[in-house]
């Protein structure tokens, strides 16, 4: 009885270490090592996903506590638009045409005479 179960032992332990042989074999191969670089590149997706989604959360966290702040100092919502910020009037810039093209209202450069002159060539 005794011998048959060393046997077994034996025999189990053969069956182990060759699998074990096979399996790393396989991944020293093209096939086993695309495999694993897949695997990693799928399980970096996979945490750069989640990173950019925990980052989202914080964002919109931030921004819900800023909007609180800035209702609390100004007394009123924090933007006039949904989602959208608008100066206070009290703010310099408020009511300005900032974001309008003022290249018209430009008075042309003025040039001294000898850059005239050497734009013309003379």
């Amino acid at each position: 009885m005794s011998r048959l179960f060393w046997f077994a032992l034996g025999a189990a332990a053969g069956v182990m270490v060759t699998r074990k042989a096979t399996e790393t074999a396989r991944q020293a191969t093209p096939a086993g090592i695309a495999a694993n670089v897949s695997d990693a590149l799928r399980e970096l997706a996979g945490a750069v996903g989640s990173f950019g989604a925990e980052v989202r959360a914080g964002m919109s966290e931030r921004e819900r506590e800023l909007h609180t702040v800035v209702e609390r100092r100004t007394g009123g919502p924090a933007g006039a638009v949904e989602g959208g910020w608008t100066p206070p009037a009290a703010l310099p810039w408020a009511g300005s045409d900032l974001g309008q093209d003022r290249t018209a209202r430009r008075a042309p450069a003025r040039r001294s005479p000898g850059a005239r002159a050497r734009r013309a060539g003379g």
